[in-house]
Parts: structure tokens; sequence; C-alpha cells
């Protein structure tokens, strides 16, 4: 079942706080005031972190909303955020992996944006502690989207629209903290909860079908997979080494990347399972096609390497059937999320 729904600019779901006031000075670069966003939190999430330095206003929302989708931060003008995370795909890419400016290829699959809000690390190698830091990191990666931030701040600022905004919502202009924050703040509303899995576990014993109820206590009990895929993101946003790539000449490093240990080696961060089923390929070099696939995979006990997590080599054998069940399962982690569509750009 598809559960997307799509938000247009003027429908986007908000809680606007009690005697909240909304007053927009047209024609000029400041507001007397902003709108206070409430995040409308789904069933099975709890209330979204928001830094103290950033909070939430539907104008710095809307901002970010332009921003993701803008190919101007791209150092040739042809690349946005929505370009590997595409909304309509579960904020993830249906490709290995991303093609960034002029067309270079890096090794890691675009991971989705779909509930980041609550990541204490980003990237599968979490170089980075939250979304207003990984925000900047693609705009300046040479294989990405290939720009300086403070060229793509000073682009910005000469275009009025964007002036009276930046203005509105930080008192400022554009720069790279201000572009980062606004972008954080929107990509905080990109929440997907109320599944099947969520109603089941509230009390709706149909939610679930008889297949995905067995694979729901597989994936708690001999199938090992709630070790690492605890609730309610299912991650426990810990690393991992699954062998994953670690048959490849030149195996990437993963987590050693940014700690230095060897025995980080080949980790990467256990994936979020919500809306899994809607974002292949999988694992952080897109190299298995499907959910199933993936599954067989890990139930086998990943790809033995030196640096293999322990928990692989004890994995327990399990039937064809049992693979079916937990497949359907994950399915059933599949909920509702917003599919922003991109707004009018100046």
């Amino acid at each position: 079942m598809d559960r997307k729904f799509s938000v247009s600019p003027l429908t986007m779901v908000v809680v606007l706080a009690a005697g909240a006031l909304f007053a927009i000075c047209i024609g000029t670069s400041t507001v007397s005031a902003q709108t206070p966003y409430e995040i409308q939190v789904p069933l099975g999430l709890r209330p979204a972190p928001i830094p103290a330095d950033n909070p939430m206003t539907v104008e710095k929302v809307e901002l970010g909303r332009m921003l993701y989708f803008d190919k101007r931060l791209s150092k040739k003008k042809d690349i946005s955020c929505a370009t590997c995370h595409i909304p309509d795909y579960a904020y993830a890419e249906p490709k290995p992996v991303s093609e960034g400016i002029d067309g270079k290829k890096g090794n890691r699959n675009a991971p989705t944006v779909i509930n980041t809000a609550y990541m204490s690390t980003m990237f599968w190698d979490g170089r980075e502690p939250d979304l207003e830091h990984q925000a900047g990191g693609p705009v300046e990666n040479p294989i990405e989207m290939g720009a300086k931030m403070a060229d793509v701040a000073a682009d910005l600022n000469t275009i009025p629209e964007y002036q009276k905004r930046f203005q509105q919502v930080f008192g400022a202009p554009a720069s790279k903290d201000t572009i980062t924050k606004a972008i954080a703040a929107f990509e905080r509303t990109i929440l997907s909860g109320n599944s099947p899995y969520d109603k089941f576990v509230n009390g709706d014993s149909n939610a679930l079908s008889p297949k995905a109820k067995a694979g729901y206590e597989l994936f708690k009990g001999k199938a090992l997979c709630i070790t690492c895929h605890t609730p309610p993101l299912f991650t426990g946003a810990s690393f991992y080494n699954a062998g994953v790539g670690m048959d490849k000449k030149e195996p990437d490093l993963g987590r050693m990347k940014v700690t230095g240990l060897e025995s980080d080696k080949g980790a990467f961060r256990a994936p979020a399972l919500r809306e899994i089923a809607n974002t292949a390929p999988y694992f952080h070099d897109g190299s298995v096609k499907n959910l199933d696939e993936a599954v067989r995979f890990m139930a086998a006990g990943g790809r033995d390497n030196p640096n293999l997590f322990p928990i692989f080599r004890a994995m327990p054998k399990l039937t064809p059937d049992e693979i079916d069940q937990l497949v359907e399962f994950m399915k059933a982690l599949s909920g509702e999320y917003p599919v922003v569509k991109e707004p009018k750009l100046p």
C-alpha cells in the first residue's frame, strides 16, 4: 500500500503554537514575528529533538525547502539536495551510488533523509554530529556538488527574494551557517511513522499479516536483527562490519576513516529500517538490488573478513520461509511520510 502523502507549500502539516502571530511584511526584508513550527510526530516516534540554536519556524522550514531543491547550491547549477535524496523515492535514490558534478561517482549509496532528525551521527561513517553539519558536506564535496559555500552564499545574496527571506528568518544574509540551518530545519520535518507495525504494537492486532507477525517474532528473537536495528527507528546508530564490499581490491574503510582505529575497518552505521522497502538498492555501496537479497545476505552471516562483527559468526540458519517472513515484517515498517514538492524558486 502506498502510504506517502503529498505536501504543497500551503498545506505542509504544522501545529501552530497557541497565540502565535503570523505576520509577513510584504516588500520588506524583515518580519515583525515568525510563526513557531511544531513538528507533527507520527505514531511510533517520539518528539524530535530541536537544537537550541536552531529553533523551528514556518518561515525557516520554507526557506530550507527552497534551498533543498535549488540547484544553485552546486558549482554548475545542475545538482540539488533533492537530486540524490528524492522525495518520490522516500528521500533516497534508486542508484547504487550518486552521480555528482561532471558525472563523477562516489563509492557510497545516498541514504534516506527520513527520520534523520533523530540521528546522533550523520553519513554512513558517522563523520558529522547533526543535520546542520551534514547539510554543508555535499555542497562542498568535490565529487558531489563541487561548490564552495562562500560562493553559494554570495550568489544567493544577489537574489532579492533570498535576501528578504534570510533577513526574515535569521536577521542576516545567506552564509554557510544560515544556509545549513535552514536546510536542517526542513529536513527535520521529514518523518515516517504510523506504519502497520506501529498500529500493531499500539493495539491493532489486525495491522500485521500472519506472515509479518511471524517475521516480527523472528526479528526480535532467532534472527537477532533487533541487536543492531532497535525500535523505534530500527537502528542503534552504531557501526558494524557485515563484510559488505570487503571482497573488493580496495574496500571502503568506513568508520575507520573517522576514528583511525583498525577495529573500525569496514564498519558502517546500521541503517534505519523504516521505509526500507522503498529505498533500494541496499548497503553503503548500493551493491544489493532488492530487500529479499539483502535479508538473505545478512541472515547468512554477511561476508567473512577479519573485522566481521561477532554476531554474524553466530547467526542461526534460517529457512526460506523464515526469510520471507522477515521481509514481510520489514515491509510493514513502511508508513506515512510527506512527499514535499519543489517550490517555485526565485
